[in-house]
């Protein structure tokens, strides 16, 4: 090794100083391969389990109970070490293990969000057109509608009905099930959609899932295809067409988390912006024993609209649960807020060859090159943007570095290309360092993305190290 020292030429030795390049985590640590297929078996799984903000948050409660969390009690006492949690409204959680230090000394937060882009039913959904009954949907997120034409979908969601009676209902899942879609024209005689803008490829009003086509039989029904697929939902969970405005219907795509690639390096499935980093900081929270800050651990509900609603991390759900932490130490909590330091857990847009004209190729991040650190997002010259300063970057890249984790860096494509947001600007509100840290998604918001699985493992290691 000495020899080949020598042989290097001063430019060498001096670019190998100076100048930065973000290793391929597979060629630089190759061990870390079966390491991270090991760890998104777990991952696949929960995805699977859990497509709507509901369902990963009864998976994440599972988790947690069986690692021994209990329910936040403000009248006990805890000791470091300590696990609880609290569910807002059965679509976010929050999870804490106490810590060495004292809670007036800050804690160690993470948030990632568990909703996705999807079609949401309308209140008044079900119509029967030409001897089809259909569902009529509102999309939910930043979806390509183009996309969801023609893509199996699953009906997932809660109906409460007139007598209380709170009903789960999940059609399109299990083997032997049937699934539902959306049409789109056949090329023969698509030449006027073929004229459209690709963003009006197929509009909001054209996405109608088909629900049905055999009709009751009965002469002096109006609608009887409609009628029938109101019988057989009555049958199966009880329910009647006035239900549906007491209820939270979502189509989300029937597929199952898969492995992508001969290798098998790639994760393909719907949902993964955010629930890869949920699932990922909600094991990293689990594993922490014994740390030296409190850790508080978010799942949020409604990023994919702007944070909204009292699910959504612009209301103040998330300072209350701190507040009652604070209050059972005896703190003041903006002594709190001002010296903790967050992790806003999403994931940013992996550099895609095909389309590369969206990306400057020097700031984008890459798949398998570890997770992403985004230091701002937003659009228009940073708007709606957290900005992280030079010493929340510095903290977070010393806690990652120290702890051996594959990291880089990242912007949501070219300035003028478009841009996002992500809750970072909602944590900055309350006083708090915070900083966005992810995984790098290909086809993100598309019903099938793609993350590589070294990524997800060091967003992992790197949530495990920020709460060391």
């Amino acid at each position: 090794m000495a020899e080949m020292e020598k042989q290097k030429s001063a430019g060498q030795l001096l670019e190998e100083e100076l100048m930065w390049k973000f290793p391929h985590i597979g060629k630089e640590a190759p061990e870390q391969t079966e390491e991270a297929n090991a760890f998104c078996e777990g991952y696949k799984a929960f995805l699977n389990a859990g497509k709507t903000e509901r369902e990963c948050v009864l998976g994440a409660l599972k988790l947690l109970k069986e690692a021994g969390y209990e329910e936040l009690d403000e009248k006990k006492s805890y000791a470091p070490g300590d696990k609880v949690y609290y569910v807002n409204r059965k679509k976010a959680i929050l999870m804490t293990t106490f810590g060495k230090r004292p809670v007036s000394d800050g804690v160690r937060i993470n948030v990632a969000h568990i909703d996705s882009p999807r079609l949401d039913l309308k209140p008044n959904p079900l119509y029967e057109k030409s001897d089809i009954a259909y569902f009529k949907t509102h999309y939910y997120g930043g979806i390509r509608k183009y996309q969801w034409g023609t893509t199996p979908l699953a009906m997932h969601g809660v109906v409460v009905k007139k007598n209380g009676e709170e009903v789960t209902v999940c059609i399109g899942e299990k083997e032997g099930d049937s699934v539902f879609c959306v049409s789109d024209l056949l090329p023969h005689l698509a030449g006027k959609q073929n004229e459209r803008k690709l963003s009006e490829g197929l509009r909001g009003e054209e996405l109608n899932v088909i629900v049905g086509s055999i009709p009751f039989v009965d002469d002096k029904v109006k609608e009887p295809v409609k009628l029938l697929a109101l019988k057989l939902l009555n049958e199966k969970y009880g329910i009647t067409e006035a239900d549906f405005f007491r209820a939270e219907i979502e189509m989300v795509p029937a597929q199952k988390a898969v492995d992508v690639g001969f290798d098998r390096s790639l994760v393909g499935a719907y949902g993964q912006d955010d629930k890869v980093c949920g699932y990922t900081a909600l094991m990293a929270e689990i594993e922490a024993k014994d740390p030296e800050y409190t850790t508080v651990t978010i799942l949020s509900d409604k990023e994919e609209i702007g944070s909204e609603g009292n699910t959504g991390m612009n209301s103040d759900y998330f300072k209350h649960y701190v507040e009652r932490l604070a209050d059972m130490a005896g703190v003041p909590v903006r002594d709190v807020f001002t010296r903790s330091l967050c992790l806003s857990s999403d994931v940013n847009a992996a550099y895609d060859p095909t389309f590369s004209d969206v990306f400057e190729a020097n700031n984008a991040s890459y798949i398998n090159k570890g997770c992403v650190l985004t230091k701002y997002t937003g659009a228009r010259g940073k708007s709606s943007s957290n900005d992280a300063s030079a010493e929340t970057m510095a903290k977070v890249i010393r806690i990652m570095e120290e702890n051996g984790v594959y990291w880089q860096t990242g912007e949501l494509g070219a300035v003028d290309a478009g841009g996002g947001g992500t809750i970072a600007k909602y944590i900055a509100h309350l006083d708090i360092d915070v900083v966005d840290l992810g995984v790098p998604i290909v086809s993100m918001h598309a019903p099938f993305e793609l993350a590589a699985k070294l990524d997800i493992y060091n967003t992992y290691k790197a949530f495990k190290a920020f709460y060391k």
